[in-house]
């Protein structure tokens, strides 16, 4: 009887162990569609932090808003992701997102402040809060599990990605997705009321 082959190698990512072949199947497609939505997200905010295109800072947060929050909602429709491990692992030391928030606020002066009901189903105090500071809030959280993800670590990327969005960011979210299009609404509809007759005018009769 031939010998049985060895066990293939796990891969490994700064001499930790990657777990991504102890993860059902199911669980790692979702953990790779929700890992490029934070990339894309973290790249977007990052470039309009730099002021890329300050013509489309507001459009391009409303996109990346949206498309985290999607991946959000999966998250909270999936039963929860738990652990083997008790304890987080060890992914290094926090990153420094005070440049991006310091960025952000300058990009955003003049609208960065919001008013907003802290708890719309138990409570109606009306509460302050700034849009750098929960772009930053989401940036951070999608950033832990991102570290997860990337040290193979997908289950615990998982339970962190959903864990986060029940307890902060997907509430943030929400929160900066509103305060987004209406920024939105009143830049393109707020003109005068000549400029909205001539371009009603072109638009009847072109």
């Amino acid at each position: 009887m031939p010998a049985a082959p060895p066990p293939t190698p796990r891969r490994r990512h700064d001499d930790r162990v990657d777990i991504r072949d102890d993860a059902p199947a199911d669980l790692v497609q979702v953990a790779d569609q929700i890992a490029r939505q934070s990339r894309f997200f973290l790249t977007t905010a990052t470039e309009v932090a730099a002021n890329a295109n300050p013509n489309a800072a507001i459009s391009l947060l409303l996109l990346a808003v949206s498309d985290v929050l999607s991946a959000g909602a999966r998250l909270g429709a999936i039963v929860d992701v738990v652990p083997a491990e008790r304890f987080e692992p060890d992914v290094g030391p926090d990153a420094d997102l005070d440049p991006l928030r310091a960025a952000l606020e300058n990009i955003l002066d003049g609208i960065d402040d919001y008013t907003e009901i802290d708890d719309p189903v138990l409570g109606g105090e009306v509460v302050t809060s700034s849009l750098s500071g929960d772009i930053v809030l989401i940036a951070g959280a999608l950033s832990q599990g991102l570290r997860h993800y990337d040290a193979g670590q997908v289950i615990e990327a998982l339970w962190w990605w959903q864990f986060s969005y029940l307890s902060n960011w997907g509430e943030r979210g929400s929160a900066v997705l509103r305060v987004l299009q209406t920024v939105l609404a009143h830049l393109r509809l707020d003109v005068d009321d000549d400029v909205a007759a001539e371009a009603e005018f072109q638009a009847l009769h072109p």
